[in-house]
């Protein structure tokens, strides 16, 4: 599936009048990143998925583990293995400092949400299993700003594994919305000896399940997803396997922004499009 011709769901063409119809101004789209985590599942794959608490912006969605950009990571000293934030910056048409910052925030929402941390002690080696109570409030200073995630991979002696994420594509939350993000899409293979934890306060359920099925379960009405995710989905279920995934991410362009818009707001059936 694409985006282009998705029906829009009647609360976002509700927020979508209101705000033409009172000649809204944009809000400044805030830089985030999100991870897809993937696992083997047989002779398939599955992603992680979690679900955002009612009280936060887009709670109740299905959605990848993932936040907003913290500037300070932009001027952290870390250990650093994998591209360079020069070249990470090239394949997102970001300067070094901007880039090192998105991949900074890619690693440490997933290590926040989802208790999964994509480092290790060198370039070549992830560390192993994270969910004692000794990592567990290393998270917790984490979550609360109370380290730094710099700080808390130079204490264990770690390095940053920028290699583990791989590019996949950038949304731009629609201008009508009164909260908007750009976001940085990665996907990422679950670290041997490591598991997802349940552990974000931001998350009531989360679940691991094939691509396909997820997107198949969002269509038929049972998991609620936005379109960003439901897209995704579906270019993750197309590439086939593991190894396609790895592929296919090479061929992007994590770069140009897809920024949606409804059309035909005052039509009966209005309808996603791609700017």
């Amino acid at each position: 599936m694409t985006i282009d011709g998705f029906a829009a769901p009647p609360a976002l063409v509700e927020h979508a009048r209101r705000f033409h119809a009172e000649g809204g101004v944009p809000a400044a789209a805030r830089v985030a990143a999100t991870v897809l985590l993937l696992r083997p599942a047989g002779d398939d794959f599955e992603v992680y998925l979690i679900r955002r608490v009612a009280a936060m912006t887009f709670g109740g969605m299905y959605a990848f583990p993932g936040g907003g950009v913290d500037r300070s990571d932009s001027e952290a000293h870390l250990g650093w293995a994998g591209p360079e934030p020069a070249a990470w910056g090239e394949r997102f048409r970001l300067d070094p400092a901007d880039a090192q910052a998105v991949v900074c925030a890619a690693a440490r929402e997933v290590f926040e949400e989802a208790g999964v941390l994509l480092a290790g002690p060198d370039g070549d080696t992830v560390v192993g299993d994270v969910s004692g109570d000794d990592w567990e409030t290393a998270r917790q200073d984490l979550v609360g700003r109370r380290t730094g995630f710099a700080d808390l991979l130079a204490g264990r002696g770690l390095t940053l594994r920028s290699d583990l994420l791989l590019p996949w594509t950038r949304w731009i939350t629609p201008e009508f919305e009164p909260r908007r993000f750009d976001t940085y899409f990665f996907v990422a293979l679950l670290p041997a000896g490591q598991r997802t934890r349940d552990v974000s306060g931001e998350a009531d359920h989360t679940l691991w399940m094939r691509p396909a099925d997820a997107l198949a379960r969002a269509e038929a009405g049972e998991l609620t997803m936005l379109p960003p995710t439901m897209v995704t989905l579906a270019e993750i279920a197309a590439a086939g396997d593991l190894p396609g995934v790895a592929r296919a991410a090479a061929d992007r362009d994590p770069g140009t922004p897809i920024l949606p818009r409804i059309e035909g707001l005052d039509s009966a059936a209005p309808r996603f499009v791609l700017r």
